[in-house]
């Protein structure tokens, strides 16, 4: 088992979402360190790129301030070897970054660089499963996961074709359309829960999702994961308009990871002013 499955042994894996980069790489190391300490069980490490199309404005935005604050793929890569966590980390990026990475194009190196400095696995949202071969042979050869998104609209065919690629876990859409917290859960969560439940890999819910009370009813739909990211990313994007110093955002994301962790464990969520 892969030290990615192996987030979701013990019970729901709550899982957050930071662009990295946003506002600057030195934020966003005490960011991740800081979800890590309010009880992320995985972290999704987003590499920014310049056409995020899985992505709504809140993220978008995000991506926008890490780009224009020079994060790069090396640049994230010194990053996230720098981190001083003890969860597996997935890269959330686009397949043109991967492709070109290296010297010749192909994913080869720019995985074997991820596994040089800890990353477990791979989300590639613009990435078909029926163009993905070449990944899914660098991921093998160096024992790294890779992780697929399955949307509502997802046909069939390929859903087979997904399920004979897929490991660490299956990211399941919540919802259609982009990424972006909302005021409820989707009435499709269950229903696309229910198309993967016979999958041999955990199943965790994103897009949309927000407070303790909403990753609770995801896991009571069936998720083993909950995966949060515009609601954490609103925080940075608060604390970087209004010129907070890093280390208040951290403790606000601190906070805020640890209410959406009881949620996710079916624990009751720190009040407001244990959160502050």
């Amino acid at each position: 088992m892969s030290r990615l499955a192996e987030a979701f042994a013990d019970g729901p894996a709550f899982i957050p979402y930071l662009a990295v980069g946003d506002p600057s790489a030195e934020a966003s190391r005490a960011y991740v360190e800081a979800l890590v300490a309010g009880g992320a069980d995985v972290v999704e490490l987003g590499l920014p790129f310049s056409e995020p199309i899985a992505e709504g404005p809140t993220i978008q935005a995000a991506v926008g301030r890490a780009l224009a604050a020079g994060m790069t793929p090396p640049a994230f890569f010194d990053l996230v070897e720098s981190l001083d966590v003890d969860v597996p980390l997935v890269c959330m990026t686009y397949y043109n970054l991967i492709y070109r990475f290296g010297d010749e194009p192909g994913p080869r190196p720019f995985v074997e660089r991820a596994a040089e400095v800890g990353i477990d696995g791979f989300v590639v949202p613009d990435l078909p499963p029926e163009e993905a071969g070449p990944l899914e042979a660098a991921c093998d050869a160096f024992d790294r996961d890779l992780v697929f998104v399955v949307a509502p609209t997802t046909r069939d065919d390929r859903l087979e074709r997904i399920r004979s690629l897929v490991s660490g876990y299956v990211y399941v859409q919540a919802r259609l359309g982009v990424t972006g917290a909302q005021t409820h859960v989707s009435d499709a969560t269950a229903e696309s829960l229910a198309r993967v439940a016979d999958w041999p890999v955990p199943k965790a819910v994103g897009f949309g999702i927000s407070t303790p009370e909403q990753a609770a009813e995801v896991v009571a739909a069936g998720a083993d994961g909950v995966i949060v990211g515009s609601a954490l990313v609103d925080l940075v994007a608060e604390g970087h308009e209004r010129g907070d110093p890093t280390a208040v955002v951290a403790d606000r994301l601190e906070a805020t990871a640890r209410a959406l962790a009881a949620g996710v464990a079916g624990r009751p969520a720190p009040s407001q002013s244990e959160r502050t």
